[in-house]
């Protein structure tokens, strides 16, 4: 392991997962110190871009405020932010949307990713040693063979 990030991992102040990618609409409570009191600003927009620097990981986020495009570079692991909310996960084929900037109304919206499902996903009852009620209320008892069993 590199020395500089070995020192990153003992200095890092906050500890937060990754819960979001470029695309999504992330919300952003930001603790706020005004004189002597403290309060919490909402920060909500789309994910335009994230830098992967160690400890000095950055996201920008840009939101549309009556018609004025406003973008805001929050440090990931700032002690300020008191939590990240993923609202909706944006479907994107690039890491930096800068191509937004541009864009005012509905063609500044992202689709919206979801969830695949084909022949390769697997539902719960396929699942082998799972005790699932049926709809009798008779317990399914799937075995490792994939023999299904009813119990009365």
């Amino acid at each position: 392991m590199d020395i500089m990030q070995e020192v990153e991992k003992r200095i890092m102040p906050v500890k937060r997962k990754v819960n979001f990618e470029t695309g999504d609409t992330v919300r952003v409570h930001y603790r706020i110190v005004e004189g002597n009191r403290e309060r919490i600003q909402v920060f909500e927009g789309i994910v335009i871009a994230i830098d992967n620097k160690g400890m000095s990981k950055t996201f920008t986020v840009r939101k549309l405020s009556f018609d004025v495009g406003v973008e805001r570079i929050f440090p990931f692991y700032s002690t300020r932010i008191s939590k990240i909310e993923s609202i909706r996960k944006g479907k994107t084929r690039r890491a930096k949307l800068y191509y937004l900037r541009k864009r005012t109304g509905k063609s500044a919206k992202l689709r919206e990713r979801s969830i695949k499902t084909g022949k390769h996903a697997v539902s719960i009852t396929d699942v082998p040693g799972e005790h699932l009620p049926s709809a009798d209320g008779a317990v399914q008892d799937t075995s490792p063979e994939g023999v299904q069993k009813n119990e009365s």
